[in-house]
């Protein structure tokens, strides 16, 4: 007897495993690779709260082709790969033929969260009426920009405006600012070593990698700042790396370029997966407000990011070691300032 209620316990466990693996939630998330880091919190509410199976992110593949295996999002896919452009349209002209793609494109999941449209809008409802063309789903909207004169952190306005849609206590919806969202493997460090090998970095010495731009250029400290630090903080035991993203590469000038190779080593066009790697062998980040910014706090690195006209308190990167230096939006790229760069050098003294 006692043998049966084992076998029975044993199947009724094995069913309620499989019942959770078949709920599964997908995220819409347009964004850059800052604003994918940042919905990862949300990822995890979403996945724990729900007790769910996994959690997908559609998103832009240069960016969100790093999370699975590295972070809560358990799958992928391109957003280019979908035809959500379909979904624009207004409701009343909005129609699905048999057999469309549409139809079956979430079909397996259980929840979908989209930063695409708005509340109400025809987005929400086109996406409301082809996912009811398959199975039932609940879909929930959410804002990708922050609220009007709300001072929140992006990552908790996105878990918090989840939790009210949903019906989850709002307890649920705290973000942890300290918590390590993305982890590293060996493959990682080992890839990192190749790169650094490659560019002539003393593995033997701390290395520091600075990232001078930004998405956008008001958001840039002057690059004059950066190559000051740079020049202070080389020395025996430290290397300084730069690392230039595409739109460092082209935005700035020949002239700039030779000023950086003057002073310290350089290395551009690396991929994303390139990045990971080489962030996980540094031993501290100074950046802009940039998505890179966001992965190295996210990995835990200790990372110095430089805000001039963004609001930190909105858009500081989570990562346990984290340090906000907060400039001028004015001045911010224009002109170097020698007691902002003695702060960024007080926070990098080893």
């Amino acid at each position: 007897m006692q043998a049966e209620d084992d076998i029975l316990s044993m199947l009724e466990a094995r069913g309620a495993q499989l019942a959770k693996e078949a709920q599964r939630a997908v995220i819409l998330q347009p964004g850059a690779l800052g604003d994918c880091i940042l919905t990862l919190p949300l990822v995890r509410l979403v996945k724990e709260a729900l007790n769910l199976g996994g959690v997908d992110l559609v998103g832009h593949a240069e960016y969100v082709g790093i999370l699975p295996g590295r972070s809560c999002v358990d799958g992928i896919r391109a957003i280019d790969s979908i035809e959500l452009h379909r979904l624009f349209v207004e409701s009343t002209r909005f129609d699905l033929a048999d057999q469309d793609p549409l139809i079956h494109l979430f079909s397996g999941y259980s929840w979908i969260i989209t930063f695409l449209g708005e509340p109400g809008s025809d987005f929400e409802q086109n996406l409301i009426f082809t996912t009811n063309c398959s199975h039932s789903a609940e879909v929930v909207t959410l804002p990708l920009k922050p609220l009007q004169n709300v001072r929140q952190h992006i990552a908790e306005t996105y878990t918090e405006h989840f939790a009210r849609q949903s019906g989850l206590p709002l307890e649920k919806a705290r973000v942890d600012p300290k918590s390590v969202q993305i982890r590293v493997g060996q493959a990682d460090r080992d890839l990192g070593v190749e790169i650094l090998e490659q560019a002539g970095i003393d593995l033997s010495k701390r290395l520091v990698v600075i990232q001078p731009g930004s998405g956008g250029q008001k958001k840039c400290w002057h690059l004059e700042n950066f190559l000051n630090i740079t020049r202070a903080l080389r020395g025996p035991d430290v290397e300084v790396l730069f690392l230039l993203g595409p739109a460092e590469v082209e935005r700035l000038r020949p002239s700039e370029k030779v000023q950086i190779h003057g002073v310290t080593r350089c290395v551009a066009h690396l991929s994303l997966p390139q990045v990971v790697g080489l962030l996980s062998c540094a031993d501290a980040f100074v950046g802009n407000d940039s998505g890179v910014t966001h992965l190295a706090a996210g990995m835990g690195l200790r990372t110095i990011v430089l805000f001039g006209p963004t609001d930190p308190a909105i858009y500081q990167p989570l990562g346990p070691r984290v340090a906000v230096v907060q400039g001028q939006g004015e001045t911010f790229a224009e002109k170097a300032s020698l007691e902002l760069q003695e702060v960024v050098l007080d926070h990098l003294a080893f």
